[in-house]
C-alpha cells in the first residue's frame, strides 16, 4: 500500500536542519504501518520501541533524560545498536509516557544527529495533564485516511492515476464511466487502511463495512477509556449528531441537535476532545474573505465533518446495493457524502487553510474557501451533474476572485472565471489554480 506521507518523510531525512518528528493523526490512519515502511525503505535499521504499557521504557523516561543515557537504554531494551545516522528510531505511542515527548526537545538540543519520529493519538498528546510538550524543538506531520488517488493506487490503477495527475482530462474522460464507478467504491470503502486492504483483496463490502464497525466501536471505547468520565457521555452524544448534522440543506453545526436547548459552553470540552483526537473537523465560516482566512474566522460558526467518509456511510448503515443506483449516491443525505468527499481530499492533498462562506443570512454559501498563491480560491461542490451555480455567481459578483471552481461528476471544462475539476479529480485543485 503506498502513501504519499512517505515522500514528505524522505524529505526530513534530508534536511539538514532535521529535528524529530512527531506523525500526527486519528487512531487507524496507518501511522505505525507509515514509521515501518519508512525505517525499511530508507535506513539499515529500524529501533522501533511501544510506550504502551511498557514498565521498562516508563522506568527509563522517568529518572533524569541524559540522552547518551536514554540512547544506551534503548540499546539495551531493542538488542540493537544505534547508529545516528543509518538506525531510524520509532517512538509509537508517545502519549503513554509524558516524559518520553518531553525527551525530544533534549533529542534536538543536544544530539540532533538521531533520527527519530514518534506516533500517538492526538488523544493522548494533546491533552495529558503536566506534559512539557517541547514547543518549537520537534517537526510535524498530518496523515489523513487515504484519499482517492491512494485507494486508486491499492486498486491497482497506477496508470489512471497517473493520467489524472497529469492533468489529461481530454484521455480522463475516456474513462469517466470507470471513475465514476470507482468513486462510488470508495464513498463506501472511505479511507481506513484496514477497509482499503480488505477491499483490495476480497472485493466483499460486506467485509468492508465489518470493518468499518470495528473501527467506530474501538473509537467508542477510546471515549470511555481516555476521556474524563464525566465528558464521556457529551462526546458520545456529539459524536452521534454528526450525520443529522451534516443531512441538514444548511449544515450549518447546530448544538440544538445534539440535544434540545444545548449551548456551546455545554460542549466545549468534548468538542474540543473529538478534534484534537483528529475523529472530526471544524470548518469555520468566513464573512468576508480576506487573507489569511484563519483571522477572519467566525468561532462560533461552524461545519462539522466527520473522519472518513466510508466511516460516515457505515454510521448511517448505508446499503451497499446504493452503490448500483446510478449516481444517487453522490447525493444522498443532501450531498452529505459528497461534502465530506471533498473535504477529506482537500486535507490530504492541499497545505491550504480551508473554511467556508456565507451571507449573513445564509441566503448564499459555498461548501469551502482555501487560500493558495495568495489566492483566495472558492470551491463549489455539487452531487451528480448538477451545475447551476448561484452561490458562486453572487460570490464573484461580490469579490470578484480570480479563479472559481466548481466539482461535480460532470466533465472538465474551463470557463476562464470558472473551472468545473471532476469530483475524481479535485486533489489537483492546487495544481490548476497554480496553473493559471
Amino acid at each position: 500500500m503506498y502513501r504519499k506521507a512517505i515522500e514528505q518523510l524522505k524529505e526530513w531525512k534530508k534536511r539538514s536542519s532535521r529535528k524529530p518528528l512527531i506523525i500526527c493523526g486519528a487512531r487507524q490512519v496507518g501511522k505505525t504501518w507509515l514509521m515501518k515502511e519508512f525505517g525499511t525503505q530508507c535506513y539499515k535499521s529500524t529501533v522501533y520501541v511501544n510506550f504502551e504499557n511498557n514498565e521498562i521504557l516508563e522506568r527509563l523516561f522517568s529518572r533524569n533524560l541524559d540522552v547518551k543515557r536514554l540512547i544506551q537504554g534503548l540499546e539495551l531494551y531493542a538488542g540493537k545498536t544505534i547508529d545516528p545516522e543509518n538506525t531510524l528510531i520509532i517512538f509509537d505511542e508517545i502519549q503513554a509516557v509524558p516524559r518520553a515527548l518531553t525527551s525530544l526537545k533534549y533529542f534536538n538540543e543536544n544530539a540532533p544527529q538521531y533520527h527519530i519520529v514518534c506516533a500517538g493519538s492526538l488523544l493522548g498528546i494533546a491533552l495529558h495533564p503536566g506534559t512539557s510538550f517541547p514547543v518549537g524543538k520537534v517537526n510535524f506531520l498530518n496523515l489523513y485516511p487515504l484519499s482517492f488517488f491512494e485507494f486508486l493506487l491499492a486498486l491497482g490503477k497506477e496508470k489512471l492515476v497517473d493520467v489524472l495527475e497529469r492533468g489529461d482530462f481530454e484521455l480522463a474522460n475516456l474513462f469517466k464511466s470507470d471513475l465514476v464507478e470507482l468513486l462510488r467504491q470508495y464513498f463506501y470503502v472511505g479511507g481506513m487502511p484496514e477497509a482499503v486492504l480488505t477491499f483490495a483483496q476480497k472485493q466483499d463490502y460486506k467485509q468492508v463495512r465489518d470493518v468499518h464497525k470495528r473501527i467506530l466501536f474501538s473509537y467508542e471505547q477510546d471515549f470511555s477509556k481516555h476521556a474524563p468520565n464525566e465528558t464521556v457521555p457529551k462526546i458520545r452524544l456529539l459524536w452521534n449528531s454528526i450525520v443529522a448534522q451534516l443531512a441538514k440543506e444548511n449544515k450549518k453545526f447546530f448544538y440544538g441537535l445534539v440535544r434540545e436547548g444545548a449551548r456551546a459552553k455545554d460542549f466545549e470540552l468534548a468538542m474540543m476532545w473529538l478534534s484534537d483526537c483528529g475523529l472530526v473537523y471544524k470548518v469555520h465560516r468566513v464573512s468576508v474573505p480576506r487573507l489569511p482566512l484563519k483571522l477572519y474566522e467566525d468561532n462560533k460558526i461552524f461545519k462539522l465533518f466527520g473522519l472518513d467518509v466510508g466511516l460516515l456511510a457505515a454510521m448511517v448503515e448505508l446499503d451497499a446495493k446504493i452503490l448500483l443506483e446510478g449516481n444517487t449516491l453522490f447525493s444522498e443525505f443532501k450531498g452529505a457524502l459528497t461534502e465530506q468527499y471533498v473535504l477529506q481530499e482537500l486535507k490530504a492533498n492541499t497545505s491550504s487553510h480551508i473554511c467556508y462562506w456565507s451571507t449573513e443570512s445564509s441566503r448564499a454559501e459555498l461548501d469551502f474557501l482555501i487560500g493558495t498563491n495568495s489566492n483566495i480560491v472558492p470551491i463549489e461542490v455539487k452531487a451528480e451533474t448538477n451545475l447551476k451555480a448561484k452561490s458562486l455567481r453572487v460570490y464573484k459578483d461580490k469579490f470578484e476572485p480570480k479563479i472559481c471552481i466548481r466539482t461535480s461528476l460532470a466533465e472538465y471544462k474551463d470557463e476562464d472565471w470558472l473551472i468545473n475539476l471532476p469530483l475524481w479529480s479535485i486533489a489537483m485543485v492546487e495544481k490548476q489554480v497554480s496553473s493559471r
